[in-house]
């Protein structure tokens, strides 16, 4: 049975938008993106709805709970600190002291707490609003126009909205009758859990922020307030220098979760700075989440006797995927795998970013991994190998009708790419990216903003991918496959 939930293997984009300009209408998808597509109820940043409301510029500070921004699907990252548009001549103990002050009184404000009431009416616009900015008409079984949901706007506000409860409903059925099944109302206290997603196991959000020099650094953008980095002494704005002596200075906040994560009630040392002018600290945290490893592997000695496969199981794409298949492949290889079988059969997702980078160990510098499509310019977009492969030979990848979202991004941009060989059953079909955004009385909405396409321009949603093969086939089937194989690419 296919899976139902909307949060399932499902790629959540969030990111923080900037303030309104007019009409109650937000920008949409301007700040750094993250990707997540996952079978489990997981944001990683959430996507503050902008307002009218003065002081909502210092939500930017607040305490997001496990957010781990990637900066790398869509656009580049925006300057952590609001210091930053301070003059040349400003004293760097002035700027140090306002950005402290700036954070101290946004932690101040807890998580889906919102600093100013709305109305009922204010709130089912709001929701409204974000449909309207961003939603992807193809993602609904029914009719869907700009002036047909203005009209759903006019008929919906005619009469005044007694109650929260029935503003809640009416987001709802508003929101259901798009005939989209991903796209779905949150309520508060459903919002709060997702808010508290922590994928480093040590309650920060990681965001890449580039400096003066142009090289990255990695500032805390978010902080569970009394989690385990918060009661260690770890601040919103500190830069991360170090985990376990190793120097992250220019490493991806993807990799470094990777680092910081480990078994539940064991430590990680970490090094910050605090501020951009602060003093450097080392810090030792006990993590508060388990961290298992998605990747199993053995080596296979064929039927015939003349080589052996390296068989590696991937159950999901989480923040160790990529470091673990590393240590697989080097280990495989080392042992005599002449050819790899990549087993993604009953994969529903997990992070799409981890997916990408398992993609580019494979793949060679400058081919397709996926395009993103949607209505915003800044959902539009190819991402491509920046590297050559870790491994060059044979591949086969295993799949199903489970085989959902990150595990069709990856099977997908491989099999395209001439890389790999599908063997097994036409996968899932699960190519639309969600984008969670909160409202101002604590709940939030999860909207469909976009779509993957594969290297090829072939729409995964609805369609799925048809394996090669049905039956695992001889290597020198597969041989002679990529013999004849070209780039299945139009352009």
């Amino acid at each position: 049975m296919p899976p139902v939930s909307c949060c399932f293997h499902s790629s959540l984009v969030f990111s923080f938008p900037p303030r309104h300009q007019s009409h109650h209408r937000p920008k949409t998808l301007s700040s750094s993106l993250l990707n997540l597509t996952t079978n489990y109820s997981k944001p990683q940043a959430i996507k503050r709805l902008p307002g009218t409301h003065p002081c909502l510029q210092n939500l930017l500070f607040r305490a997001l709970a496990g957010a781990l921004s990637f900066s790398l699907l869509f656009s580049a990252p925006v300057p952590f600190a609001s210091a930053s548009e301070e003059p040349i001549h400003s004293p760097p103990s002035e700027l140090c002291s306002e950005e402290a002050a700036g954070a101290e009184e946004a932690a101040a404000t807890p998580v889906g707490e919102s600093p100013h009431p709305v109305t009922n009416e204010e709130l089912v616009e709001e929701a409204w609003e974000v449909v309207y900015e961003s939603f992807l008409p193809d993602a609904g079984r029914r009719p869907w126009s700009p002036e047909m949901w203005m009209q759903k706007k006019q008929d919906i506000l005619q009469r005044k909205i007694q109650t929260r409860s029935k503003a809640h409903e009416i987001i709802r059925k508003m929101l259901a009758s798009l005939g989209d099944p991903y796209t779905r109302f949150l309520p508060p206290a459903e919002f709060s859990k997702m808010a508290k997603y922590d994928v480093t196991g040590i309650g920060v959000n990681l965001r890449e922020v580039p400096d003066d020099n142009g090289s990255i650094k990695l500032k805390v953008l978010g902080i569970i307030l009394d989690g385990p980095a918060h009661s260690a002494g770890v601040r919103q704005g500190d830069e991360l220098l170090s985990v376990n002596g190793i120097d992250v200075r220019g490493k991806s906040a993807f990799d470094v979760s990777s680092l910081l994560q480990g078994p539940k009630e064991t430590f990680v040392t970490i090094e910050v700075k605090h501020g951009d002018c602060g003093p450097v600290q080392s810090i030792k945290v006990e993590r508060q989440v388990v961290a298992r490893t998605p990747v199993f592997y053995r080596l296979e000695k064929m039927e015939n006797g003349d080589s052996s496969a390296g068989y590696i199981h991937i159950k999901e794409f989480n923040a160790l995927a990529k470091k673990d298949l590393v240590t697989a492949l080097r280990r495989l290889q080392s042992s005599g795998a002449s050819y790899f079988i990549l087993d993604l059969r009953d994969n529903l997702g997990g992070l799409v970013q981890a997916g990408i980078e398992v993609s580019k160990l494979f793949l060679t510098k400058g081919e397709t991994i996926i395009y993103t499509v949607g209505r915003d310019r800044q959902v539009q977009n190819s991402i491509v190998a920046e590297t050559g492969p870790l491994v060059t030979t044979p591949l086969i990848i295993l799949v199903n009708n489970r085989t959902a979202s990150a595990s069709e991004i990856v099977a997908s941009a491989l099999h395209d790419n001439c890389k790999a060989v599908l063997v097994g059953e036409k996968t899932f079909g699960k190519g639309l990216i969600q984008s969670v955004f909160e409202l101002h009385d604590g709940s939030g909405v999860v909207v469909t903003i976009g779509k993957y396409v594969t290297p090829s321009h072939r729409d995964i949603n609805g369609n799925g991918i048809e394996p090669d093969f049905l039956r695992l086939p001889a290597l020198n089937e597969v041989t002679h496959y990529f013999s004849r194989c070209q780039f299945r690419g139009v352009g």
